[in-house]
């Protein structure tokens, strides 16, 4: 049984070994400056507006929520469609159930107007 988890061991222990000596390496070579900006977030090159203590919109999490229910849905549908024909009329009743559901959650999304862009 050693033998074959034997290659596996090697690498975690090669992958270990070189990200180690990158780290290392980093500290020793690198250049340590205490800038006050240094520690400031930065994101995409824009200066950050406001405080980390703003509230976030609700439509974002709207979006994301929508995000998980159609990703869900994909995720449960594609298995489906493989076996479609082997499952039969119960097959088709589940996934009749289930797609239902969905579309009660994009009806309560339509009503919220979370896919309403400005």
């Amino acid at each position: 049984m050693f033998e074959q988890f034997f290659p596996i061991l090697v690498l975690v222990a090669v992958a270990v070994l070189i990200a180690v000596g990158m780290m290392v390496i980093s500290m020793i070579l690198g250049r340590r400056t205490e800038l006050r900006t240094k520690g400031e977030p930065y994101e995409c090159g824009v200066p950050p507006k406001g405080s980390t203590r703003d509230p976030v919109p609700v439509k974002f999490y709207m979006v994301a929520v929508s995000f998980i229910l159609f990703d869900i849905e994909v995720i449960f549908l594609l298995p489906w469609a493989i076996v479609a024909r082997d499952l039969g009329v119960y097959g088709f009743l589940a996934v009749s159930f289930f797609v239902l559901v969905i579309l009660v959650g994009y009806v309560y999304e339509l009503g919220r107007g979370a896919l309403r862009w400005e």
